[in-house]
């Protein structure tokens, strides 16, 4: 499972030029999930996410949390993020999971973030031609792979 975490200082999703979510301060994620991926995956990368400090302390470091800023998550399904450039130049969508296999995954992780926020996330639709738009801050750009766990 791989998330691109993007700090933001705000958020939407539109479907259809309809506003789908929006978020204020928090971080936009872009979730690829792979044939191999299980919900010890999902468990790995909650964790993660909800304790990456990446906000600024009082001294401007990168010190803290989702929670300590009161930030919120939006959540965005993307299975390019597992496209495998190797060989030409149109990309193989081979290693990502299939929607019977992604969707309840993708649920799961809706379900454990908000439990360790205390509120609900907002999300994309799963499988939607979606327009993303976001304030990237910083820019703060981190990439979490559940399969790159070893330091």
């Amino acid at each position: 499972m791989r998330a691109i975490i993007q700090r933001a200082s705000s958020a939407q999703v539109h479907i259809q030029n309809e506003l789908r979510a929006s978020i204020q301060k928090g971080f936009v994620i872009l979730l690829g999930i792979h044939v191999d991926d299980t919900e010890t995956d999902v468990d790995y990368l909650v964790g993660k996410i909800i304790g990456l400090r990446i906000f600024a302390d009082a001294e401007g470091k990168m010190n803290l949390s989702l929670e300590q800023v009161a930030g919120q998550i939006l959540l965005i399904s993307q299975f390019t993020l597992f496209a495998d450039t190797r060989k030409g130049n149109r990309p193989s969508y081979l290693a990502s999971a299939r929607p019977e296999q992604a969707i309840p995954l993708y649920e799961l992780m809706i379900e454990k973030l908000s439990t360790a926020m205390g509120a609900p996330i907002q999300t994309g639709v799963f499988g939607a031609d979606m327009q993303v738009s976001l304030c990237n801050d910083g820019p703060v750009t981190i990439i979490i792979d559940s399969k790159n766990t070893s330091s």
